[in-house]
């Protein structure tokens, strides 16, 4: 089986509170498509409201339950909602992984007056003032929960420092008396890049430390869910995160999957995260910008670079591999959008191959005007292929800048499959299915041209005509394909 997630939101989603209710409606809809995993956004209260993605956290505890931030259900709905559509999506045999943000705190419920140092923002290891007082939201008593499922009261001593002083109405970054930015975090931006946002949780505080276990081991339990998506992971300690991991995982009686996101470039960086202990995969980012540069640039794309300094490459066993997601999409933080016309091939990229976990985006496969990002037509195609065709040994033909393909030869499983990329007019690649097909014609599901014929060594000529994507499979494809195969003709920027 080929395994394929789904990132089950995207950031302008509506707030209506009904998006637990349709992921659950379309569970089966979603099984059917090939998905074995769904990945649910934060599901607990943010200070926000209704309107909070989830990422501004006030209180772990509150799933949409409690009267907190002048609302009882979040964005998506109330507590009972987002359990049913964890259960209506394991019903159908796909697991369901839970989005957790545990770095900071946002939305505090009364003002204290702490003593802290302001320092650089552009470098947190140096000091911008002398230790002097101020006012600040971080408090968190959670009236409207009064108690109920924990009674544990977060205050300054729980966090590391905060970005906003209420005494003088002004926004800097201040680090709390007596406390250090954590150590095993990422170097390469600001010195120390601890601070994110908000009230920064102390995880070194063996108080913060017992609470956040008390909390995962509760919200599993309560939920069920199969696995996780940790947040922010550059800003987080890479120790407290292998202490907890271990604690969560001991607590269920399951394989906890484990994806988190480390936003950055650099590969070393990514698999000193992983480490020796490999307790959790990573977001191939380093992909995703080298979809993104490709896109931007097309008169410089150069195929046979596609996937250096990926970590796909690297360490295929521990990498999920996307796209697009919610943080890239337009307007946000770290837009970096792929071109819609590039997105065929990028996806082509990571679901007709053999490394890596792909995530497809919910934008990607249905469209979201509020977003501003419309479907990619050849996606329900691709996905239909990976899970029926995309099998066996993978030949790789990444041997000329501006055209490129890849085959599977097939197995028990499925039957195999060619792809060609292509930046030529009238471009054909010459490549082996295995001589198990020899003989047989191929047909072109996704692109401009017919039939091949594979000669009795297994090796064909697949054109690509004018199209930046093509894939062939074996000439009885069509009528076992539910997506009705498209002719993709003005796909490619020239």
């Amino acid at each position: 089986m080929n395994g394929m997630m789904l990132q089950g939101f995207s950031w302008y989603l509506p707030s209506d509170g009904q998006h637990w209710r349709r992921i659950a409606e379309r569970a089966p809809e979603l099984a059917a498509r090939g998905f074995t995993a769904v990945w649910l956004p934060p599901a607990y209260k943010g200070q926000a409201g209704v309107n909070d993605v989830g990422y501004g956290v006030y209180d772990l505890w509150d799933l949409g339950e409690f009267d907190q931030r002048d609302t009882v259900r979040t964005k998506y709905g109330e507590r009972d909602d987002y359990l049913a559509c964890i259960k209506a999506l394991q019903a159908e045999g796909i697991q369901v992984l839970g989005d957790i943000v545990l770095n900071h705190k946002m939305g505090g419920d009364e003002l204290e007056t702490v003593k802290a140092i302001e320092v650089d923002p552009s470098n947190r290891e140096i000091d911008v003032g002398e230790e002097t007082e101020i006012t600040t939201w971080s408090r968190f008593t959670f009236p409207g929960r009064a108690g109920k499922l924990d009674d544990f009261i977060w205050d300054a001593s729980c966090f590391t420092g905060c970005d906003w002083n209420e005494e003088e109405k002004r926004t800097a970054l201040w680090r709390f008396a007596g406390k250090h930015w954590a150590e095993d975090v990422d170097h390469s931006e600001n010195a120390n890049f601890d601070y994110l946002m908000g009230m920064n949780v102390d995880l070194s505080d063996e108080r913060v430390y017992g609470q956040l276990v008390k909390w995962g081991k509760w919200y599993l339990q309560t939920t069920g869910l199969d696995g996780l998506r940790l947040d922010a992971l550059k800003h987080m300690s890479r120790e407290f995160y292998q202490r907890w991991l271990a604690e969560m995982r001991a607590s269920v009686d399951h394989e906890l999957f484990v994806v988190g996101e480390y936003w950055t470039y650099s590969l070393d960086a990514l698999r000193a995260y992983i480490g020796a202990e490999e307790s959790l995969s990573l977001f191939d980012v380093p992909l995703h910008f080298n979809f993104f540069n490709a896109s931007q640039n097309p008169d410089g794309l150069d195929f046979t670079h596609i996937f250096d300094g990926s970590l796909v490459t690297a360490d295929p066993i521990r990498t999920v591999t996307f796209v697009e997601n919610h943080d890239t999409q337009p307007d946000q933080a770290l837009e970096s959008t792929v071109g819609h016309w590039f997105k065929p091939a990028a996806y082509a990229l990571i679901l007709l191959r053999e490394a890596g976990y792909p995530c497809v985006f919910f934008a990607d496969l249905y469209g979201l005007p509020n977003d501003g990002i419309p479907a990619v037509a050849e996606l329900p195609l691709l996905m239909e292929i990976r899970e029926d065709f995309a099998f066996g040994k993978q030949n790789d033909y990444f041997d000329e800048p501006d055209i490129v393909g890849w085959t599977r030869e097939g197995s028990e499983e499925g039957a195999g499959c060619a792809v060609v990329l292509s930046r030529q007019d009238g471009g054909a690649k010459l490549m082996n299915v295995g001589a198990a097909h020899a003989g047989e014609s191929w047909v072109c599901v996704l692109g401009e041209e017919n039939t091949v014929q594979i000669d009795d060594e297994g090796w064909a000529h697949f054109p690509a005509g004018n199209a930046l994507v093509s894939v062939y499979l074996p000439e009885d494809a069509p009528e076992i394909l539910s997506n009705i195969p498209i002719i993709v003709r003005s796909n490619r920027e020239d």
